[in-house]
């Protein structure tokens, strides 16, 4: 048996030329981030799913969520229409105007009165021009006539408080408006919430700039078209079903034309 032949063995493969090296600039070192416990602060993300919000806050926007799916009556949905910022700043620095006395002026009036009596003068027995507060006492002023201007907070909790107001307002052809946020209302009064103000007179400089708050506020409110139904807006996902529900009726339609 011939022995077997060798066979030569094949060329080294040409080994490829590395890459040539970049440049590393000494005066900017590499650092890479780590985010672990007191590294870097993690990247920004929006969070706002992941929070385990206050009971409060699930109320309110379970509230809101509720009010634009649910049919609202126009009662209610009156309340969702309040004044312009404008407006409601011009209305404000008026009602600051006449804002009552605190306890301690209050209490330096009172003490100011005694001195005159004391020292055999009369006090002075003149009633000052403030803003009125007070739901009930709103509501004697509105039935008799005397409020020139009754402002209602549209964030009244339970609303039943004053639904029946801008009614009664009407009835009784007394302007008024509807002004965000009772906790405004109630600063007025130096108190920390209010429902309702009213104000019965204003002084002699300030009854210009009353009638044009008053005619702002029949325009907007007293005098106004009927307000009509609020809510029955529905969700993005249901507004998208619907869409393409009416999408495919209208191709249906335009089938059936083709015919």
């Amino acid at each position: 048996m011939a022995p077997k032949k060798r066979v030569a063995a094949a060329p080294s493969a040409v080994r490829k030329q590395a890459a040539p090296a970049k440049p590393v600039n000494p005066l900017f070192e590499k650092r890479p981030k780590t985010f672990g416990v007191g590294g870097a602060p993690p990247p920004k993300h929006d969070l706002h799913r992941y929070v385990k919000w206050p009971k409060y806050v699930r109320l309110q926007r379970q509230r809101r969520v509720l009010n634009q799916r649910l049919k609202v009556p126009p009662a209610l949905n009156r309340f969702t229409k309040a004044v312009d910022k404008n407006m409601a700043n011009t209305l404000c620095k008026l009602l600051m105007k006449y804002r009552p006395e605190d306890k301690a002026e209050k209490k330096a009036r009172l003490l100011k009165e005694a001195e005159a009596r004391a020292g055999g003068g009369e006090a002075d027995k003149k009633k000052p021009l403030v803003v009125k507060f007070g739901l009930n006492h709103v509501t004697h002023l509105v039935e008799t006539g005397k409020a020139a201007l009754v402002v209602i907070a549209h964030d009244v909790d339970p609303i039943e408080l004053v639904v029946w107001l801008p009614a009664l307002c009407r009835k009784m052809n007394v302007p008024y408006v509807i002004l965000k946020s009772k906790a405004r209302l109630g600063k007025v009064v130096h108190k920390k919430t209010a429902a309702a103000l009213a104000l019965v007179s204003v002084k002699a400089e300030d009854k210009r700039e009353l009638e044009k708050v008053v005619e702002s506020a029949n325009h907007m409110f007293k005098d106004a078209a009927r307000m009509p139904w609020g809510g029955g807006i529905m969700g993005p996902k249901s507004q998208a079903k619907a869409r393409l529900r009416d999408k495919e009726l209208a191709r249906e339609a335009a089938q059936r034309m083709a015919v």
